[in-house]
């Protein structure tokens, strides 16, 4: 960044200030709140259960996309187009990277998100289909050369992929080596930026504390991302709605914010939402509860 380091740290330690006791007035609640919604019965604690009415609410207030990792005929059809079909498992198979792309195609999903290795695999798979294709950067841990990550992207965005979410170097953030952490991001985005792609940036707030957001969200924004992210979900913590807030408030109106890891309910998508998350990631799958066409039965499904 162009403003002198001493600069800098005043305007930090001066916008953190601001946003935080904002949020304090405002109520936002503390961080890691949980959320209202309730659990199914039988879900032993794996997942929520909400019907498809909450999600469509969710949807209504503002959510761009929701992620999807279940039965594809689960999701009713007028939700299908805010859904990014994940798969991110280490064991993730070519079996399962084609069943994936198949249900997106066939249930008007609006994106996969598979590990770079199997994006040209999807792009094959997809081609002519609207379905957009996602990959990720540096993933999970964000700890590459900042060389090798935007090769990484280059690669991914050559083989088929049209949306990068990158994992920022969280040690050199913590460290106070910002310009690293820049350059990072910004060779991720220019290579994004080349094919018209979507550059999302992973900050793992779990791992930072609240001036460490907001420096992150600032450096994101010098380097001309699309979007913050709370999460991997990797990271040993989730999206709370202190952080979406928090990275809100620090990033305006005008950039995307994503919530990820650890949105275990619809009615806590919800909240994210309303904070200021204009995408929500359910890495760790969330349960839809759809209703009959005539509001009879239910099917139940992970978003």
């Amino acid at each position: 960044m162009s403003v002198a380091p001493a600069e800098r740290e005043k305007l930090v330690t001066a916008i953190t200030r601001r946003i935080l006791d904002e949020l304090r007035a405002g109520g936002t609640g503390a961080a890691g709140a949980p959320a209202a919604g309730g659990r199914c019965a039988d879900c032993q604690g794996g997942c929520a259960a909400h019907c498809a009415e909450k999600v469509r609410g969710a949807v209504a207030a503002g959510a761009g996309r929701v992620s999807f990792q279940g039965e594809a005929a689960a999701v009713p059809a007028d939700l299908a187009p805010y859904i990014d079909h994940t798969l991110l498992k280490p064991d993730a198979t070519a079996a399962d990277i084609d069943r994936y792309c198949d249900e997106a195609r066939r249930h008007g999903f609006a994106a996969v998100c598979f590990n770079p290795v199997w994006v040209k695999r999807a792009a094959d798979r997809l081609k002519g289909s609207p379905v957009k294709i996602a990959s990720v950067v540096g993933f999970p841990l964000g700890a590459h050369a900042p060389e090798i990550k935007a090769a990484e992207a280059r690669r991914a965005l050559r083989d088929g992929a049209r949306e990068i979410d990158m994992v920022i170097h969280v040690g050199a953030l913590k460290g106070g080596d910002y310009a690293l952490v820049e350059r990072d991001i910004a060779g991720v985005t220019e290579a994004c930026r080349e094919v018209g792609a979507t550059s999302k940036v992973i900050l793992e707030t779990a791992l930072l504390s609240d001036e460490e957001k907001v420096i992150a969200c600032k450096l994101a924004q010098a380097a001309r991302a699309d979007f913050v992210k709370t999460s991997t979900g990797f990271g040993g913590g989730g999206a709370t709605v202190y952080d979406v807030a928090l990275m809100r408030e620090t990033v305006g109106p005008r950039m995307g914010v994503k919530a990820s890891g650890g949105v275990r309910s619809a009615e806590q998508a919800r909240e994210l939402i309303e904070a200021g998350a204009t995408r929500i990631g359910a890495s760790a799958g969330v349960a839809i509860v759809t209703a009959g066409a005539a509001g009879g039965g239910a099917t139940h499904g992970r978003y």
